[in-house]
């Protein structure tokens, strides 16, 4: 990892996820791969993550609805193109936080609960 590269979990999750389902889906896709350095959400779900964000003293970044249409991503869920118009909002979120030329460290994880998903992307420091 560069030094100034940025390792971002991003989320997406149905509004009954717990924190518990948040970071079931994160340590599921962390698992193996150097810490994160900040969270990522869609903008209007971001309240959601405060209890993980503040548990891992870890900023949150809010990502725009037409920033989660921009990057391609390798899962194509038709729930998350009907809702968001992404195949992952997970997948999408991470890789919009973590800017441009970043990449999937690891696609989306889903949690055992089946309420959130989180994938893991790599990208220069934003």
């Amino acid at each position: 990892m560069e030094r100034d590269a940025v390792i971002v979990a991003g989320f997406g999750y149905r509004s009954g996820a717990t924190p518990a389902s948040l970071h079931a889906a994160l340590a599921l896709a962390q698992a193996g791969h150097a810490p994160v350095t900040a969270l990522a959400a869609p903008a209007d779900k971001v309240a959601s993550l405060a209890t993980l964000a503040v548990t891992l003293a870890l900023p949150v970044i809010a990502i725009w609805p037409s920033d989660l249409r921009t990057p391609l991503t390798p899962t194509r869920s038709l729930a998350s193109l009907a809702a968001r118009d992404t195949g992952s909002v997970a997948e999408a979120a991470a890789l919009a936080a973590a800017g441009k030329g970043a990449r999937l460290l690891t696609p989306r994880h889903i949690s055992p609960d089946r309420m959130a998903t989180c994938a893991i992307a790599e990208g220069p420091h934003r």
